[in-house]
């Protein structure tokens, strides 16, 4: 009798070290080096696979709340070295001017994915995480209570825990059949996200959300004397123009603010980063006893900020269930309900929020009576920011 392959369809996989590491994790953003380096100074074996190469950008607002200040220092991150720019001020703008402005109760500080990424590398190399970079994850399958990833490099690592860090979209959803991933294109599941760093005489102790017609910009201030420009819309609007410069040009600058800036702002790259297919349907945490941690497990509106933020904080909170399930002290099952019950006792009213606030944004007419009507009611204001913002972890 023929023994059924333990394989998905597809999947070939080369010749093993014979190494089980740990941990396998399958994306080197903030969530996933985090990870990595928490597992490390809890001596575990850690794979770290990144396909890309240190340092480089990535399409991201760059504010990052300090509820993960501490947390990040004590990982050996030195931001109070850095002399970085404190984010303390919120400032919404409607399409037609209109303008609302908020302290942030909590507030964040501003850094390049550029600088913390590469820096956060280092520090996990120097912890001991095997960290390959360059090299993409093509394959990772559950056997036999271990985790087989394949590479492009045709390398394969077999390890006890695998974390999905992976950001919006990866080949793993498809591969996975990810609902979010097999939907047609909707509203919820088309957008497109576009960044730039530029040089610009601003508040440097403010975020600002400028709004347009299906989208809406960020602006804050970041390391090297630079701002993050970054903004999503739909794929829609970029069919519809062509291009992103046209995009820009016919509905960014209608909003008097984006204007300005775009005319005024001496950009570092000419070319913007960008990114396509951004999904906020909601995910699973965990997928083929994988547990996702950031954008994988789900996708905070940028309205709402704080995706960094939460995606560390969920490293966190995966690190402690897979300690206690290396140690002995709870079963897979146990680790993955605790872990997905945990993630959604803290984020998933953050999601809801934010999936809530994005409704009323996007088209000029509500966007700019949403304002007016917040105008008045300070408090309301406040809520809604302490709903998008988590406690120091």
């Amino acid at each position: 009798m023929t023994e059924t392959s333990p394989y998905a369809p597809g999947f070939r996989p080369a010749e093993s070290s014979g190494e089980i590491f740990d941990l396998v994790v399958v994306g080197g953003g903030l969530g996933g080096l985090t990870l990595a380096i928490q597992m490390a100074k809890l001596n575990y074996r850690v794979a770290l696979f990144e396909k890309e190469e240190y340092p480089f950008h990535r399409v991201c607002g760059e504010y990052i709340s300090f509820e993960c200040w501490n947390f990040l220092e004590n990982l050996g991150y030195p931001l109070s070295d850095m002399d970085l720019p404190m984010i303390k001020q919120l400032l919404v703008s409607a399409p037609d001017g209109k303008t609302l402005r908020h302290p942030l109760t909590l507030g964040g500080f501003g850094i390049s994915r550029y600088s913390i990424d590469a820096g956060l590398a280092k520090i996990a190399r120097e912890e001991g995480v095997q960290l390959f970079e360059g090299e993409k994850v093509t394959d990772l399958v559950y056997v036999k209570d271990r985790f087989v990833a394949n590479t492009n490099r045709r390398q394969v690592v077999v390890a006890r825990c695998a974390v999905a860090a992976y950001g919006k979209r990866s080949n793993l959803d498809i591969r996975w059949k990810r609902p979010f991933a097999l939907m047609r294109p909707g509203k919820l599941n088309n957008f497109i996200g576009v960044k730039y760093h530029i040089y610009w005489e601003g508040d440097e102790d403010t975020i600002a959300l400028h709004n347009f017609e299906d989208g809406y910009c960020g602006l804050s201030k970041v390391d090297n004397g630079m701002y993050c420009l970054c903004y999503l819309s739909t794929a829609a609007q970029l069919k519809k123009y062509g291009s992103i410069p046209e995009l820009e040009k016919m509905v960014l600058h209608r909003n008097p603010y984006l204007a300005r800036i775009f005319n005024e702002a001496k950009f570092v790259r000419k070319e913007p980063v960008t990114i396509s297919q951004i999904a906020f349907t909601q995910k699973q945490q965990v997928e083929q006893h994988v547990l996702m941690i950031g954008d994988a497990a789900g996708v905070i509106s940028p309205l709402c900020g704080n995706g960094m933020s939460m995606a560390m904080h969920a490293g966190k909170l995966a690190a402690e269930q897979m300690d206690g399930f290396l140690k002995g002290k709870i079963s897979r099952q146990q680790m993955e309900a605790q872990y997905s019950a945990q993630w959604r006792l803290l984020f998933g009213k953050r999601l809801r929020t934010g999936r809530l606030v994005q409704r009323f944004f996007g088209k000029p007419m509500l966007t700019n009576l949403f304002i007016s009507l917040l105008q008045p009611f300070p408090r309301f204001i406040a809520s809604l920011i302490r709903q998008t913002h988590g406690e120091p972890f």
